[in-house]
């Protein structure tokens, strides 16, 4: 690597903008707002003047720039092309063809999940491991799949939605999918949300829960406080994400999962519950796969974007 790059995590609300120099290193970050009006008409302008504005500002010139890493919030296929990201207000989009255009440098465009994962393989989580699993609990559960360092995208670049594994037979609400039972409907941070009201009603237990807000922080605060009710949710939580993992794992076979998201702030309270029920259900050769937490954060985004072009 001897040029720098530059990388670009689109969000619904704002764009993370980074420069990485030729080490791999973030030289600079910042951020920019998504503009979504006019079908989303202006979000790759606004990326290549991000992109201008901070060569002008440096005194960089396109000899020394690799080019720019982009992940979008939708599938995302290997020629850049994204296939609808309804909260951008894009339907099909090649985003390389169009950026590359805008800018005249070699652009590399990935689902923003999976882009991701790349990162955290790269410099977190997973560093040092090249077949992982990278798992985000947030709002959904999104993630993505690395195989020899390399993205799983699938033919239309929907590879890696773990949080549509059907999971659930018995389950009368709809996921945001539109299917039913799906992983992100129990493990998300909404989906222990979900769980936790549910267990306020069908049990007559003590629990702290019952005197404050619900949500996946407080569920995993009262858990470490050892709440008996708050346990048993963690318990459900855990037996869903563990045998969706194990699924994960019949396929894929990991070296390590890594978890980050939201709900990954707990901690590895986390990782206790998922591991157990994960073992009781994975294939023998898959079972002593590691399980770590991510550690970049809202970076993951830009360095896993920066990747594609340097790997």
């Amino acid at each position: 690597m001897d040029k720098y790059c530059f990388a670009a995590d689109i969000g619904g609300t704002t764009i993370k903008m980074g420069l990485f120099s030729p080490a791999g290193d973030i030289v600079d970050k910042w951020e920019i707002p998504t503009k979504k009006e006019d079908g989303g008409s202006h979000i790759l302008e606004d990326i290549a003047d991000a992109v201008k504005g901070e060569m002008a500002a440096r005194n960089l010139t396109a000899d020394q720039i690799l080019g720019i890493g982009v992940g979008a919030p939708g599938p995302v296929d290997k020629d850049g092309v994204i296939h609808r990201a309804v909260n951008l207000g894009w339907d099909v989009l090649n985003i390389s063809e169009k950026l590359g255009a805008l800018t005249g440098m070699k652009v590399m465009a990935g689902n923003d999940a999976n882009v991701a994962a790349l990162g955290e393989m790269w410099k977190g989580g997973g560093e040092g491991f090249k077949d992982l699993v990278v798992v985000t609990l947030g709002t959904g559960v999104g993630g993505g799949v690395i195989i020899d360092g390399k993205i799983v995208t699938g033919c239309m670049g929907a590879g890696g939605e773990i949080g549509h594994i059907h999971v659930e037979d018995d389950e009368e609400d709809s996921c945001g999918c539109g299917n039913k039972g799906c992983l992100e409907q129990y493990a998300s941070a909404t989906g222990v949300v979900r769980l936790a009201k549910k267990k306020l009603k069908t049990s007559d237990k003590d629990s702290v829960l019952r005197t404050q807000e619900v949500n996946a922080k407080t569920v995993f605060d009262a858990v470490k406080a050892s709440d008996p009710l708050a346990m048993e949710i963690a318990e459900e939580f855990g037996e869903y994400l563990g045998k969706g993992l194990a699924v994960i794992a019949s396929v894929t076979n990991p070296e390590v999962f890594v978890i980050g998201g939201g709900v990954s702030k707990a901690g590895t309270v986390i990782i206790d519950y998922v591991e157990k029920y994960y073992k009781k259900y994975v294939f023998h050769a898959s079972r002593d796969a590691k399980f770590k937490l991510a550690t970049l954060g809202n970076d993951a985004g830009i360095y896993g974007a920066a990747r594609l072009l340097y790997q």
